[in-house]
């Protein structure tokens, strides 16, 4: 099992990404919400030019806010910069389209989408659509160092139901996931992606090379620390609040009921959102999105939410949950502390969970 971390993207906070490659983390993921943080590219670019060893790339990059080739040549620009360690993480677009207003590509958006732009990653021909029209096109000055498609780029495609999880089978080289809490979730979520697989005339599965990937958290617990802790809301509270929001947008956009977790808040939790006016709410739903929880929702942190996004434990009972991913085909981890504890997580993963996985 690798360790990476994801990266509320921020121009003037690079040193968090060079101190991961320094302790060992495998991968850095750059979050993409322009409504949110910096621009991912600009701050993957200069990551890359202090780093020489953690791989870097989108986590994810939004197939409906920047158009296929943009996207390519955009990640491209960092294969030339770091070549050899660059990836290429996307999805159709959860916080990033919902905080304008907007709801995610369709699945059928979302398909053409990497149809187009897969070949494209490769510095081969794609086609775009104009209108009811296929248009050619590809990148015709790769040479010169301006990109680098000579090195590979992974395409990672984010899942989390039947139906995307099946495009990152057909189109991937691996899929980024929510958190799978059992084997027995991760082998449903095999199921899925290999249906889109075999469409594509592919084999994968957890003994090939395709890569997988989980989001959440991770706080080593104390000796008698409760799950709810102020320490453990602290360090995760902001990824259990950001799945309460996910969850949220699921209900009012599809009428999609939360999980069982939520039971206890929801009730409260809408009405607080509903309390906004309706034609605004898009610009509260995600408030502190995934760096911290704003005061008034502090009190929906229960332990039944806290535990349903976040990996919380002692550090024997994280390391045999982790062994347990990995046998499932689990290749990574990547994290996402709460911004102003971020460097505590990083220090004490590293420290204690790393070097048992």
């Amino acid at each position: 099992m690798e360790l990476g971390l994801c990266v509320a993207s921020h121009v003037g906070d690079v040193g968090y990404v060079v101190r991961a490659e320094e302790i060992g983390y495998s991968h850095a993921w750059l979050a993409d919400s322009q409504m949110l943080w910096s621009d991912c590219y600009a701050t993957l670019a200069l990551a890359a030019d202090k780093t020489s060893k953690i791989k870097l790339g989108t986590g994810v990059a939004v197939s409906g806010t920047r158009p296929a080739p943009v996207n390519a040549a955009s990640i491209a620009t960092i294969n030339a910069i770091a070549p050899g360690r660059t990836f290429f993480g996307v999805g159709s677009g959860n916080t990033a389209r919902r905080v304008m207003g907007l709801p995610p590509q369709r699945i059928k958006e979302f398909d053409e989408y990497l149809a187009t732009l897969a070949p494209l990653l490769k510095g081969e021909e794609g086609e775009i659509r104009n209108g009811d029209d296929m248009i050619p096109i590809r990148h015709i000055m790769p040479d010169k160092g301006f990109v680098n498609f000579d090195d590979p780029i992974p395409l990672y495609i984010s899942g989390f139901g039947p139906k995307s999880l099946a495009l990152a089978g057909k189109y991937g080289d691996g899929a980024v996931l929510a958190l799978v809490g059992t084997p027995a979730a991760m082998q449903s979520v095999w199921h899925m992606m290999q249906e889109g697989a075999r469409e594509a005339g592919r084999e994968i599965g957890p003994q090939t090379d395709y890569y997988t990937t989980a989001l959440t958290t991770m706080v080593v617990l104390e000796e008698g620390e409760a799950v709810d802790s102020d320490r453990v809301k602290s360090q995760c509270g902001a990824m259990a609040m950001a799945a309460v929001h996910y969850q949220y947008d699921q209900f009012r956009n599809f009428g999609h009921q939360p999980p069982n977790a939520l039971a206890g808040i929801w009730d409260d939790y809408t009405n607080l959102l509903e309390s906004y006016p309706a034609e605004r709410r898009h610009q509260r739903i995600h408030a502190g999105h995934n760096c911290w929880v704003v005061e008034e929702e502090e009190k929906f942190l229960t332990p039944e939410v806290l535990t349903a996004s976040s990996m919380i434990g002692t550090r024997d009972q994280l390391i045999e949950h982790i062994h347990g991913m990995s046998e499932a085909g689990l290749d990574q981890i990547m994290i996402l502390p709460n911004f102003d504890t971020r460097f505590d997580v990083l220090e004490q993963v590293a420290n204690e969970i790393l070097p048992y996985v």
